[in-house]
């Protein structure tokens, strides 16, 4: 990849810098309940040593420097998009990578070296970290599709492959819905809740009566997140994004909850992982318009989607559907189900999910 890329992210300020540290400064620990471990949310004993190591030792300016030589460029139709861009050639199959929340391009960090024989495509999706601003903020991800789809015509890429997780996965079936002549395979790890949680089917059979059952009862227990920055958006934004003690918190118990981590998140993320993931909302100041998705949420009543689509499970994801309700939705071609993993699967086990990848750009090659 390429380190010459005038689109890049702007640079961080130090003055942005130093505010960031008189925060950290002036932290002062909540006063909560004694509980075990992470039962209630984000231990503070914990908090508090990542909050000091992130105040003393960490360096964004080594991380940001990594990220903006990236071979950035901005590309689309009247709202253009910022992208990580790889371009192979014209007879390389062309991957476009697409992540959720709470996370960024970052998800894909260590799957690149792999990737280097197809033409890639990796958008910030508007409303994350390092994306251009637009004038509302965030979008859902109907609407992101669209501006996604609209970089990829941009770019000069007729037919692509879409692989994604989370937030992604809900671009990625909408992009699949506009552009079905384009979209040559997809490449998933999990089915939208919306599927199940808005206008379900009436005829589930019993495995997936189950799932849904399962899906009620994670949304009751773990859903509350998702709750609040569908319904009261702005009110979570203000703390969030003013104290980056509570957004690190607020990040913290998903990267930690939503991993195969043992229960421990420095097991899958260094400690300057996890800080680089929060400090890229915090610097962007990004967290309130990536609520958007959420917020606007998606009406996902167009046809089952018909191209060909590899699906690889892991089990510490959030509510994994079985295979015949994916179906439902999409023509599943390959379906495999790891014994580890979770949320963040490019992350936590790069080669397991590129096992996904190349089976979806295999399918694409087959579907000429």
């Amino acid at each position: 990849m390429s380190n010459d890329a005038p689109d890049a992210p702007a640079a961080v300020t130090p003055e942005a810098i130093y505010d960031l540290r008189r925060r950290l400064d002036g932290y002062r620990p909540a006063r909560v309940a004694a509980a075990p471990g992470w039962s209630r949310g984000v231990p503070l004993d914990y908090l508090g040593v990542l909050v000091e190591y992130w105040r003393t030792h960490y360096d964004w300016t080594v991380h940001e420097d990594r990220i903006r030589r990236l071979p950035w460029v901005i590309a689309g139709g009247e709202h253009k998009l910022r992208l990580v861009h790889q371009r192979v050639g014209a007879e390389a199959p062309t991957l476009v990578l697409l992540h959720g929340w709470p996370d960024s391009i970052l998800r894909f960090d260590r799957i690149l070296p792999e990737l280097a024989d197809v033409n890639l495509v990796i958008p910030a999706l508007p409303g994350f970290p390092f994306a251009l601003p637009l004038p509302d903020g965030g979008l859902g991800s109907v609407a992101m599709a669209t501006l996604v789809g609209e970089a990829l015509e941009d770019l000069g890429y007729p037919r692509y492959t879409l692989s994604a997780g989370d937030i992604g996965c809900d671009v990625a079936e909408a992009l699949a819905a506009q552009r079905r002549a384009e979209v040559a395979s997809l490449h998933v790890t999990d089915i939208s809740q919306i599927h199940y949680l808005v206008n379900p089917p009436t005829d589930l059979s019993e495995t997936e009566l189950a799932y849904t059952r399962h899906g009620t009862d994670w949304q009751r227990r773990e859903g509350g997140y998702m709750h609040e920055q569908a319904t009261k958006p702005q009110t979570i934004a203000v703390p969030l994004s003013d104290s980056p003690v509570g957004l690190a918190a607020w990040i913290l118990e998903k990267l930690h909850g939503w991993t195969d981590c043992g229960n421990d998140v420095e097991s899958v993320f260094s400690r300057d992982e996890l800080l680089t993931w929060i400090s890229a909302y915090w610097f962007d100041g990004c967290i309130g318009t990536s609520f958007e998705p959420y917020t606007v949420g998606a009406d996902m009543n167009w046809a089952p989607i018909t191209a060909p689509t590899a699906a690889t499970i892991f089990p510490k994801d959030l509510v994994n559907a079985p295979r015949e309700f994916a179906e439902r939705y999409f023509d599943i071609r390959w379906w495999r189900e790891f014994d580890h993993g979770g949320h963040f699967a490019a992350f936590e086990h790069p080669a397991d999910y590129l096992t996904g990848v190349r089976a979806a750009l295999e399918l694409a090659e087959q579907n000429q």
